[in-house]
C-alpha cells in the first residue's frame, strides 16, 4: 500500500488529502503530514481525518511513494534541504508551492527523483479545483497516472508544459478571487435595487452555476452564448452596454495579464535566491 506524505499541513495540504479520501477512496492510514512546530493541527487533521501526523521528516517520508511539498515558498529551501536526505530516487516529489520552478527543486534535492509543479486553486477545498500539473524528465508514465489520479480527487487536471504554469497561475491559480470580486458586485447591487441578502445569494449562486454548466455542456463560444441571451433593446443589453463604456472587459484581460506577468517575477526572484544558496554551500 503506497504512503504519500505531505511537508505541510496548511489548508492546500488539507485540500489535497481530504479530497483524496473522500473523493478518491484514499486509506487514510497511508497519508502522513508534518509542520514544524504546531502539533495541535497535527492532532486536530489526526482526529478529523485519521492520518498521521508527524514532526519528525524522517518518520514523515522513510517508505514514501509520493512526497507533496505544500509549504510557503519562501520556506521551499530550508524545508527540503533537511528533508534531502530521507528523498529516494524511486519517490516522486508533488510541489504546490508557485513560482519555484523544477530546476530549483532539483538542485535542492540533488537527485534524479521524478519532479512534478502542480498549481491547483483554492476550490481544492470543496473538490472542484482547476490544477494544471508539469513534469521534468525523470517522470515516467506511472509517475504521471498518480499525480494525475491525485489531483483528480480534488478537480480537473491539465498537462501543461511548465513554461505555462506563470499563465495558468494568472488565468485559474488566482481566478477564483476574480470571480469572488463579481460576487461582491452582484451582492452590492442586488442591495442597491432592493433585494434581500438571502434571497440575492440564492439567485447570484444559481445564476453562476448555470452560466458554467452552459459553457460547460454547450459547443458554442461563451461570445455565442452572450449574444443569444442579449436581445436587442432589452434589459441585457442595456446592462452590458454600460460594462462596455467602462471597458470591463479589457480590465478583466488586464488583470489576468498582469497576474500572470507578477507569478513570472516572483517565480524569477525565488529561483535566484535558491541558486545563489546553493552556490554558497
Amino acid at each position: 500500500m503506497s504512503k504519500t506524505a505531505f511537508i505541510g499541513a496548511g489548508s492546500m495540504a488539507e485540500a489535497i488529502f481530504s479530497g483524496m479520501i473522500s473523493r478518491g477512496g484514499v486509506d487514510p492510514s497511508t497519508i502522513y503530514t508534518s509542520n514544524r512546530t504546531n502539533t495541535a493541527r497535527l492532532d486536530e487533521l489526526q482526529e478529523q481525518y485519521g492520518v498521521t501526523g508527524c514532526q519528525s521528516l524522517e518518520k514523515l517520508l522513510t517508505g514514501a511513494d509520493i512526497v507533496v511539498l505544500t509549504v510557503k515558498p519562501k520556506d521551499v529551501l530550508t524545508v527540503l534541504s533537511a528533508a534531502r536526505p530521507y528523498i529516494t530516487e524511486e519517490m516522486m516529489v508533488i510541489s504546490v508551492a508557485a513560482g519555484v520552478d523544477i530546476a530549483s527543486l532539483e538542485g535542492i534535492i540533488s537527485k534524479k527523483v521524478s519532479i512534478i509543479r502542480a498549481m491547483p486553486n483554492t476550490s481544492a477545498a470543496v473538490g472542484k479545483s482547476a490544477t494544471a500539473i508539469a513534469a521534468n524528465k525523470q517522470t515516467k508514465e506511472k509517475n504521471l497516472a498518480d499525480a494525475i489520479a491525485l489531483f483528480k480527487a480534488i478537480g480537473t487536471v491539465s498537462l501543461v508544459e511548465e513554461s505555462q504554469l506563470d499563465a495558468v497561475t494568472g488565468l485559474s491559480g488566482s481566478g477564483p478571487a476574480y470571480i469572488y470580486y463579481l460576487v461582491e458586485a452582484m451582492e452590492k447591487s442586488a442591495e442597491a435595487i432592493g433585494l434581500d441578502t438571502d434571497t440575492a445569494k440564492q439567485l447570484i449562486i444559481q445564476t453562476l452555476i448555470g452560466a458554467a454548466e452552459m459553457v460547460n455542456q454547450s459547443s458554442k463560444t461563451a461570445y455565442q452564448l452572450r449574444k443569444e441571451v442579449t436581445s436587442p433593446g432589452g434589459t441585457t443589453e442595456a446592462g452590458l452596454k454600460v460594462l462596455a463604456a467602462h471597458q470591463v472587459q479589457e480590465a478583466f484581460v488586464n488583470c489576468i495579464q498582469e497576474a500572470a506577468m507578477q507569478s513570472k517575477r516572483m517565480g524569477q526572484q525565488i529561483s535566484e535566491e535558491i541558486e545563489v544558496s546553493l552556490l554558497k554551500k
